[in-house]
């Protein structure tokens, strides 16, 4: 290399005398953007405001009857009625609801359902039918009336159907018997003019909505479920935050023993798994029906029928079975790294020795981010409930009204309802006509890009606050004795003082990435039903760019992060100067780093893998001692999802701070190599452990380099001729 030809990667670091961890000195980074983000949460405030100040989130909770009031709202007329009943439940079933969100049928509020089959016809020649009927009709209505001008008037249902609440609104009870949809017991009902018809005509009617209330009633036992084991569910995602503990607990002490336990663990987890899919799957053979394929069998709303099946659990022992075989091909190939990314973590365990505030600090950032959910969540529904009550003309003959904007308050007595005498002026839909009405849509888009910004801004203060706080550990020379008091309070003090606009400049290029993804399959969900291939082609390359685009600049933002917590310069220079020490430590990046990755990943699983088998043995029954115990479920496998996918969360935070703590210690020790050589005078920072196990690994890839420096100068250079 010539004297005057640049480093490819950029200049490594000279020595400095005067650096001893993270600079206190430093001044504010990326001040406009710092203002831009103050701005924003200005304005999210009051977009907070705007939708607190016209939201009525009663329009979420309760259902609305025809003249837009609220059922079982405390305090009101209707408090005691809470169910929304409809008058002909058939017509429902109508192409214009996915138009117009609103059944073209009176509805009213109701204290109970029906709870029998009975038309108005037999209902009026019995007193005591004809009061009970009377619960389910409109004010006014006397026995002295005929049911001919009842019907006309439109005052009462021409019959009703035995139903059963869901989210608040009655629903037909329908049941099956022998395959056939059945209504009650009742075969001929009066459609309310004399005329006798088979209780066949009403089934085949209601056949259309079947699909959707199954559907319902499906989510409506999911919610019964949760309601059952939701105290379950918590004593599940408190023991895996006690294991999380303790194996972080025992790693402090114990930090190889505790990653080879967890290496074998987790290769007994699955095989365990592979096992007991191998004797289910063993168990069905021979039993009716366990040989049809998931493909024969459909879609079914009880997913219990697939664990029937043998081709289910066939899937299942396939796929742990590659999973497993993965992992030991990967161990058994990477057993040497595994040494150095034990050492990394036996390092990590030390720095944390000192800094137990660490292990709790990802429950600030868990609050943090419940409240900017939270806030998202609140002024979501509060803009979507803020438009105001539309009132429509819904007739059943020809009307030049129909579906135009009505008052309900003297629509008997106006001209329309004059010449369409068969209208009604129903409660439709809520929308308006003003300024904050036309630009609800964006301010919802406005509400969701707020949403990834700050909670892309909470991730990364954890980020920086642990990165200052595991810095200031490796670049104390005499440890513990020059690491700081109070280290994670100090840097999390720091990032927000100096550096928010920093941290507000990486969320808001990941955001801006995030809300792309989001519109990309918002457009996939539109083009669904397109038959251009190529639209089709184009959108999922898309798709899959961004997905990778957000990845990398997610790790180009975390190691952004640790440049800024150590050196205190703006985010651009930070990224350029990480990205450039990883490119000069390419190959540690992949071999060391990134296993460490692996085996934290690894005691995630474990986690994941202990919570997951307790709880499918606990809420399916499957050992005797739990049966009596174990809440009664329709799907026994909805409060295992839920604990499952909780204690992987809850593992993810409390083993985040170990991975982070490894990729600043990381990016020290590299830094440490290129400013320092172990010399009196440029001493290693590094613990005499960490600098034992890597500088063999530095050694060996040296030596790997020196010898193809030599073969390829070899190469270069002219043979002699020995002729």
């Amino acid at each position: 290399m010539e004297l005057d030809e640049k480093p490819k990667y950029g200049e490594p670091r000279k020595y400095d005398p005067n650096f001893k961890g993270p600079i206190h000195n430093r001044s504010c980074t990326d001040i406009i953007c710092c203002i831009l983000f103050g701005i924003a949460i200005v304005a999210y405030i009051g977009v907070g405001i705007l939708a607190w100040t016209h939201g009525d989130p009663r329009k979420a909770i309760y259902p609305t009857d025809s003249r837009g009031q609220f059922c079982g709202q405390a305090g009101t007329p209707l408090g005691n009625k809470s169910n929304l009943f409809y008058f002909n439940i058939m017509k429902c079933a109508s192409p214009m609801v996915l138009l117009e969100f609103q059944c073209p049928t009176t509805q009213m509020c109701v204290q109970s359902c029906p709870d029998r089959f009975l038309t108005l016809v037999n209902a009026y020649a019995n007193t005591k039918d004809f009061d009970y009927y009377k619960n389910y009709c409109k004010e006014g209505v006397t026995q002295s009336m005929g049911v001919p001008k009842i019907l006309q008037l439109g005052l009462c249902p021409a019959m009703l159907i035995p139903s059963k609440p869901f989210t608040r609104r009655c629903f037909p009870a329908l049941g099956l018997k022998d395959g056939k949809v059945t209504v009650g017991n009742n075969t001929q009902f009066d459609d309310g003019s004399g005329n006798m018809r088979d209780a066949k005509d009403l089934v085949d009617g209601v056949k259309n909505a079947t699909l959707v209330i199954e559907a319902r009633q499906t989510i409506m036992k999911i919610f019964e479920d949760f309601t059952h084991s939701w105290y379950w569910i918590i004593l599940g995602l408190v023991i895996a935050m006690v294991i999380s503990l303790l194996f972080i607990f025992l790693m402090r002490f114990l930090a190889g023993i505790m990653v080879w336990i967890i290496i074998a663990l987790v290769i007994a987890v699955i095989g365990y798994g592979i096992f007991h899919c191998y004797m289910e799957y063993a168990a069905l053979k021979g039993q009716a029906g366990a040989n049809v394929t998931i493909q024969e069998l459909g879609f079914q709303t009880d997913f219990t029928v697939y664990l029937q099946i043998r081709q289910t659990w066939l899937a299942f022992m396939i796929i742990l079975a590659i999973t497993e075989v993965i992992i030991i091909l990967l161990l058994i190939f990477l057993r040497k790294r595994i040494l150095i990314a034990i050492a990394l973590i036996k390092e990590a365990s030390k720095a944390i020795r000192y800094m137990m505030f660490s292990l709790i600090y990802p429950l600030v950032t868990f609050l943090l981010l419940a409240i900017v959910i939270a806030y998202w969540a609140v002024t979501a529904v509060f803009l979507s409930t803020s438009n105001e009550a539309i009132y429509k003309i819904f007739n059943t003959s020809a009307c030049e009204y129909s579906r135009q904007n009505c008052d309900p308050a003297n629509y008997s007595t106006s001209s329309m309802k004059t010449q369409c005498p068969d209208s009604q002026c129903l409660f439709a839909f809520y929308g308006g006509e003003t300024v904050y009405h036309k630009y609800l849509i964006g301010l919802q888009f406005y509400n969701v890009f707020l949403l990834f910004w700050c909670a892309n801004f909470v991730i990364g203060l954890g980020q920086m606050t642990l990165a200052g706080a595991f810095a200031s550990y490796y670049w104390a020379f005499s440890k513990p004795k020059d690491i700081p008091k109070s280290p994670v309070f100090s840097s999390m003090g720091r990032a927000l003082r100096y550096h928010t606009g920093s941290l507000a400049f990486g969320s808001l290029i990941l955001a801006i990435v995030q809300v792309i993804r989001v519109l990309l399959e918002y457009l996939d969900h539109k083009l669904k039903g397109a038959q251009n291939k190529f639209a089709k082609f184009l959108l999922c390359c898309l798709k899959c760019c961004f997905w990778c685009l957000e990845k990398c600049i997610k790790f180009l933002n975390r190691n952004a992060y640790i440049m800024i917590a150590i050196y205190g310069k703006n985010f651009c220079t930070s990224a350029k100067d990480a990205f450039l020490l990883l490119l000069r430590n390419v190959v540690r990046v992949v071999v060391v780093d990134k296993v460490t990755d692996f085996l934290l990943f690894l005691g995630k699983l474990l986690v994941v893998g202990l919570v997951g088998v307790f709880a499918f043995f606990f809420f399916s029954g499957r050992v005797q001692a739990f049966q009596n115990t174990a809440p009664n479920l329709h799907y026994y496998w909805v409060p295992i999802l839920t604990v499952v996918i909780g204690s992987y969360l809850i593992a993810h935070g409390f083993f985040s701070v170990y991975s982070m703590c490894v990729d600043t210690l990381f990016l020290c020790f590299c830094e440490d190599l290129e400013r320092n050589d172990g010399s009196a005078a440029r001493p290693y920072y590094m613990t005499p452990s960490l600098r034992e196990i890597l500088w063999k690994d530095k050694t060996e890839s040296l030596s790997s380099q020196q010898q193809l420096d030599e073969d390829t100068q070899l190469k270069q250079e002219p043979q002699e001729d020995t002729a």
